[in-house]
């Protein structure tokens, strides 16, 4: 198994107090462990889209009192459906192809109800 170099953050769904924080606290402890980190923007849309830029402890400089997210979130409809959350896993392969071998994820309740 390859060793973790590299560690992706991204916010989905709604915004939550805390987040910032949390981005902040992982870029940090991330950078300070030997990891390179990755801010993804605009959720799994982003992750799919290419929005990832590298984060230094500079961007999560001063974020702690702003609300709401510094990625920004979005809910993607996309995801919502049996075929996008498959076509997501794809994404993410290639994702850890172009160089990016892991991620920090919260994982969230589906509230949706099916028929």
């Amino acid at each position: 198994m390859a060793k973790i170099k590299t560690i992706g953050v991204l916010t989905s769904g709604g915004d939550a107090p805390g987040m910032n924080a949390a981005i902040r606290a992982v870029t940090r402890a991330g950078i300070c462990n030997g990891f390179n980190i990755k801010g993804i923007y605009r959720g799994y849309d982003g992750l799919i889209n290419g929005e990832v830029k590298p984060f230094t402890t500079e961007n999560v400089s001063g974020i702690i009192m702003q609300g709401g997210t510094i990625l920004k979130t979005a809910r993607s409809k996309e995801f919502m459906t049996p075929e996008g959350k498959q076509n997501q896993m794809k994404d993410t392969a290639t994702v850890s192809d172009t160089g990016q071998t892991g991620q920090v994820k919260q994982n969230t309740t589906d509230n949706t109800e099916e028929n």
